[in-house]
């Protein structure tokens, strides 16, 4: 077999929650006397971004103690939110990820804050399915050093890396592992190996298990 384990991107690759982040943040910024004005468009623009990256582009008039604080008190809105409520998963995501689960240790590692993946789990019950899964919210790392920690306590030699932005590529890359694009999701990249539908996922790694060759 090629590849002994897969990590996952979460935004993008696994689902779509940004109609509940819209909501919640919203919310969040009304509670604070701000009036509602995030936008979708606001939000794909920092899909991959760390939490303070996020409010610098949000917020930039704010003094970063201040915005960075209202972030937190919006997130807190948004994990409460998308555990009772969920987000949409991409299709084939649930069917998907039980039969690759079946060959392969599966792992989660996004950019997100503490508690985000763990709603994700809430509301889906998917994390049966999955091995291990890490976040800068809990570790303080990049998503480079994510990848490389989940890798390395694992004991995982060819590991493979799915996710949909130049931010996952870079990531990828700078951890050492390959890269698929999950083209279905909010990043446009040109020269790497394509995921149009995830449900093609096993198939793509099959093929790459009878004939190898380097991906990115």
């Amino acid at each position: 077999m090629l590849w002994d384990a897969i990590l996952f991107d979460l935004d993008g690759t696994l689902w779509d929650s940004t109609e509940g982040v819209l909501t919640s943040w919203n919310r969040g910024l009304a509670a604070h006397g701000l009036s509602p004005f995030i936008t979708r468009t606001d939000l794909e623009s920092c899909m991959g971004l760390l939490l303070p990256d996020i409010a610098a582009r949000l917020f930039p008039d704010m003094e970063a103690d201040e915005r960075l604080m209202l972030i937190k008190d919006c997130m807190r809105l948004e994990n409460a939110y998308l555990a009772q409520h969920g987000g949409e998963l991409y299709p084939g995501v649930p069917e998907t990820l039980a039969q690759l689960s079946e060959a392969y240790p599966l792992a989660i590692v996004s950019n997100c804050g503490d508690g985000y993946i763990e709603s994700f789990f809430a509301a889906h019950h998917l994390d049966q399915y999955i091995t291990d899964y890490e976040h800068p919210g809990r570790t303080g790392l990049d998503k480079a050093g994510n990848i490389r920690a989940v890798v390395e306590r694992n004991g995982w030699r060819h590991p493979v890396y799915v996710g949909d932005t130049r931010i996952d590529l870079d990531a990828s890359r700078s951890a050492g592992i390959p890269f698929i694009h999950a083209a279905y999701g909010f990043g446009r990249l040109d020269g790497v190996r394509r995921l149009d539908r995830f449900s093609d996922l096993p198939a793509l790694l099959r093929y790459d298990d009878e004939a190898p060759r380097p991906l990115n």
